[in-house]
């Protein structure tokens, strides 16, 4: 996994476990990588890992069992989901207006753009 570096290291895997979660490569309700492993495969210190785990716990997105390792939530996608939408809204969607604004680009266009990407990316549109 390649880092960015406007980003904390241990939200960039939050992100990645989410993705999988959301993937259905960790199902809700499975058990996902333990810490030493994911450590491993990332190439990242178990402590950042580890901080990983306990921030999506302290989202109810991942759950402990004492001993057994770390499970999915049930409701892990409809979590994830309202998670990343604050967090888009909130952190993203301001830069997307600011460049919006400096380049002069009228908001019928951006959505006639948006538009034309759900067109070819939505299925229920074909």
């Amino acid at each position: 996994m390649e880092f960015k570096d406007k980003q904390s290291i241990y939200l960039q895997i939050a992100d990645f476990i989410c993705e999988q979660i959301l993937l259905a490569k960790w199902p809700p309700g499975g058990r996902i990588s333990s810490v030493r492993d994911l450590a491993g495969e990332l190439e990242v210190n178990p402590n950042t890992v580890m901080r990983t785990y306990e921030f999506l716990q302290s989202k109810d997105i991942v759950f402990n069992k004492r001993g057994i390792g770390y499970f999915a939530a049930e409701n892990a996608v409809d979590l994830i989901l309202i998670y990343r939408k604050e967090r888009f809204l909130e952190n993203e969607l301001p830069e997307v207006f600011k460049t919006l604004y400096l380049l002069k680009i009228d908001i019928s266009e951006f959505q006639s753009r948006y538009e034309h990407f759900l067109s070819k990316t939505d299925p229920s549109t074909h």
